[in-house]
């Protein structure tokens, strides 16, 4: 178990350190589309096109990095109040009750809509726009997914915590029977 959460947690780190690339990307590419309008005179619906895409990605990939940085939203007021064991409970409820549900319904809400831009290959609606609506859209399926994947790392890591909690010097486990 422990070595599926350093898995999980070593993907998510490389995702979080791509997406820092992507935000200088977004930068650079907001400073040249300023440098051609406004130096040059010229302006490219691609490359306008383009800081949305770069903009889905850095949320798409990010969520998930913040997620394991406990960067995520919570109500802190009564999370702060709360014992180890307390915190590590809300965090559990908080995987399966908000997290894979709300997840699942992304999921669900959007799997035809995103479906069928695949299947024509949707494009921009300006005609020097870029082409690849469909994968823009197949963001709406790539976040929960890793929301999920790193959901996954979060429940094991708070239910390892508690069961090592149960199972700490006042609270012997009992013996497995392996014979």
């Amino acid at each position: 178990m422990q070595e599926i959460v350093r898995r999980i947690d070593a993907f998510t780190d490389k995702l979080g350190h791509w997406t820092a690339w992507l935000t200088l990307a977004l930068v650079l590419v907001t400073g040249l589309i300023v440098l051609l309008r406004y130096a040059f005179q010229i302006g490219s619906i691609a490359l306008q096109e383009s800081i949305m895409y770069l903009n889905a990605l850095i949320f798409t990939m990010g969520a998930a990095y913040t997620l394991k940085e406990q960067g995520h939203v919570r109500v802190d007021v009564f999370y702060n109040r709360l014992n180890d064991r307390g915190r590590l409970l809300v965090d559990v409820a908080g995987c399966m009750l908000f997290l894979f549900v709300s997840c699942g319904f992304i999921l669900w809400a959007s799997w035809d809509y995103v479906a069928v831009a695949w299947r024509v290959r949707e494009g921009s609606a300006e005609s020097s726009g870029l082409p690849f609506v469909y994968l823009l859209k197949s963001c709406l399926l790539l976040l929960p997914f890793l929301l999920v994947v790193q959901g996954v790392a979060e429940l094991l890591r708070a239910t390892r915590r508690l069961a090592d909690r149960r199972s700490g010097p006042g609270n012997p486990q009992p013996a497995s029977g392996g014979d």
